[in-house]
């Protein structure tokens, strides 16, 4: 599913070059769950950036589904996020004064959906992520918890085949932390979504398949969790 060879980003800041990645090269297969760890620097969120067609490499290939994406334009890359990929951030990104169900159809707006089905949809991935009964909640009618499961919704409903969770747990409470990553793990065993992690937290590390350890723009270690969600065999 997702290959990149040899990919590295650099940045231009005034003379000066960052080298924020330094030759990647990595496969992870449909259905796995992925977690990429790494300190503050090393490269972790350049990487889940080219990852999630966000930006594309300075140098090497990027294959998403055998799909050459490191050279497309921003049209291209835009298109492929909004039908492959899903995200959720660590501080949620909901708009203040809109409900939960607006919320979830904005990508299908995007996407050219009719008003009657991206309801249907936005209305059955909310169910989904247990809100089903907070369809007409603004966030600050929800707590933080539940603002994270309306960006998991809202990541859900255009059916893709990766999520990409950026600290998704950062912001919650232990028993709210544990109840999102339980609809993660769901969401990968069940429906066989393709799960990437980008964190710090070592907790989060444990529900997935593989833990790629990222320092100074390369890939440090890559250990398999045979009992994690994701896992093969």
């Amino acid at each position: 599913m997702i290959e990149t060879d040899n990919v590295t980003k650099v940045y231009q800041m005034g003379e000066i070059e960052v080298h924020a990645l330094r030759g990647v090269s990595l496969k992870i297969e449909d259905g796995e769950c992925i977690t990429i760890m790494g300190p503050s620097g090393s490269g972790k969120s350049t990487l889940m950036n080219v990852l999630g067609c966000l930006d594309s490499p300075t140098e090497g290939t990027y294959h998403l589904h055998g799909q050459d994406v490191s050279t497309l334009s921003d049209t291209q890359l835009a298109h492929i996020r909004n039908k492959e990929i899903g995200f959720v951030f660590q501080t949620f990104n909901l708009l203040p004064r809109t409900t939960a169900l607006r919320q979830v159809e904005l990508p299908l707006v995007y996407a050219g959906v009719g008003l009657r089905e991206r309801r249907r949809r936005a209305e059955q991935a909310l169910e989904e992520v247990g809100l089903g009964d907070r369809i007409h909640h603004r966030p600050d009618e929800l707590s933080g918890g539940q603002q994270q499961r309306v960006a998991i919704a809202r990541a859900l409903v255009t059916g893709p085949s990766i999520i990409m969770a950026d600290e998704p747990t950062g912001n919650l409470d232990t028993k709210s932390g544990d109840e999102v990553l339980r609809i993660f793990k769901r969401l990968n065993q069940e429906e066989g979504i393709t799960i990437i992690f980008v964190t710090h937290d070592p907790e989060i590390a444990e529900y997935g398949s593989r833990t790629i350890h990222i320092r100074d723009g390369l890939i440090e270690q890559d250990l398999a969790q045979p009992n994690g969600c994701g896992s093969r065999g």
